[in-house]
């Protein structure tokens, strides 16, 4: 399990489109919220970590393809989730990010890669 947390300290205006393009991401659904602001990243597999400790405004990095954490970036109002490894949404975790407006967001590269380009991206 890896466990992540970064909040950008300065005043940014980054939103989750912008990250789409530089990060290589494929959009999976809940393109409605691609203008979300982006306050930070989170990298972490296990729904409680991120329940208990990722704040709004958050990019999600994880490697969970269920429904259950579309319920969770809507509680704690992630900006955005990003698949890592080449996986791809449950369909009842697609469904749900159209419905709730949260994006859900692909890459072949692995957390680790993911979560470093996103650090370096939010700290510029």
């Amino acid at each position: 399990m890896i466990s992540f947390s970064q909040t950008v300290n300065k005043q940014t205006n980054m939103q989750v489109k912008d990250i789409i393009t530089i990060l290589n991401l494929k959009v999976f659904g809940g393109s409605q919220g691609l203008n979300r602001p982006i306050t930070g990243g989170y990298t972490s597999d296990l729904l409680s970590d991120v329940m208990g400790h990722a704040e709004n405004g958050r990019v999600w990095i994880t490697l969970q393809t269920h429904k259950n954490v579309i319920a969770i970036a809507s509680l704690k109002e992630l900006a955005a989730v990003i698949l890592i490894k080449g996986l791809e949404p449950d369909a009842d975790m697609l469904a749900q990010a159209e419905e709730e407006g949260i994006p859900v967001l692909g890459t072949d590269d692995q957390a680790f890669e993911t979560t470093g380009k996103l650090f370096n991206m939010l700290s510029k």
